[in-house]
């Protein structure tokens, strides 16, 4: 091979001196060039039928495929088998006859820390839980249920309207459990008082547990209550003339704080979700 055939780093150019080799390829040839993807459908209004079915919460899309095919899914009216099928956002999508919301249900969970408030907007400009999470999704995703502002601990964010009503009804008996700091110690009479329940100005107040935080001083409380009643367990403390320095929600509907830092947030995983979704 002629010297000029190699490169300054000794490695062989692609010259070649055969003129018909160079005519077997197109000006424009390149054999290492990937072929170009089609294009992708980039209306934000438009998707794939199964996919609103899995995504209105009914299966997988691989079962929806099943269900479409055998007639149970309806778009405006008609009944639709054909796979792949497209669908508008603002059509009637029905499964068995029930109208399908085709938004993603999301669940997050936050470890929420002091001096953010439970709201969607404040309009006293304070810091709302909202910023927390405003990463964690696209969808509108609100909080189940509240949190005092200077109460910490976890707090369930979702989309799923179905659920956040079961949640935050007393007649489920969801389970919260708080860590509570006291001013003073908590004397056992009063402990006793607590676990008899306690009438209030807006009724009485029924717990299901409370107890002293084995290992801490007796001015730490752990206390389990299913009611929704605003600022509960502060109050309950208060009526008997104590007053609580920090108040921690470590437990709620069987989801627990395990390596969520203070501040940080999670996606549940599937095995939550279905566990929140069978609680009765």
């Amino acid at each position: 091979m002629a010297k000029s055939d190699y490169n300054r780093k000794g490695k062989s150019s692609n010259r070649t001196t055969s003129g018909d080799k160079r005519k077997q390829y197109s000006k424009n040839y390149n054999p290492t060039r990937k072929k170009a993807a089609p294009p992708k459908n980039s209306n934000p209004n438009e998707m794939r039928l199964n996919r609103y079915v899995a995504n209105a919460g009914i299966c997988s899309r691989r079962e929806a495929d099943t269900y479409i095919a055998a007639g149970n899914v309806s778009v405006n009216g008609k009944v639709i088998t054909e796979m792949g099928y497209k669908v508008q956002l603002t059509d009637d999508v029905r499964f068995d006859g029930r109208k399908l919301n085709p938004e993603k249900k999301e669940y997050i969970l936050l470890n929420k820390p002091k001096n953010f408030i439970t709201t969607t907007n404040d309009e006293k400009g304070r810091r709302t839980v909202m910023e927390l999470v405003s990463s964690a999704s696209k969808s509108r995703l609100l909080p189940v249920g509240r949190l005092d502002r200077n109460t910490t601990g976890l707090l369930l964010f979702t989309n799923d309207g179905d659920l956040t009503k079961k949640l935050t009804h007393p007649t489920h008996g969801v389970r919260k459990i708080y860590h509570v700091h006291l001013d003073k110690n908590l004397t056992l009479a009063d402990l006793r008082k607590i676990e008899e329940g306690l009438e209030l100005e807006d009724g009485k107040v029924q717990v299901d547990d409370v107890s002293y935080i084995q290992g801490a001083p007796k001015k730490e409380v752990g206390i389990e209550i299913h009611s929704g009643r605003n600022r509960i367990v502060r109050r309950i403390f208060e009526h008997l003339d104590y007053h609580v320095t920090k108040l921690d929600r470590v437990i709620f509907a069987g989801l627990t704080k395990k390596d969520l830092p203070r501040g940080h947030w999670r996606h549940l995983t599937e095995q939550e979700v279905i566990n929140l979704k069978i609680i009765k």
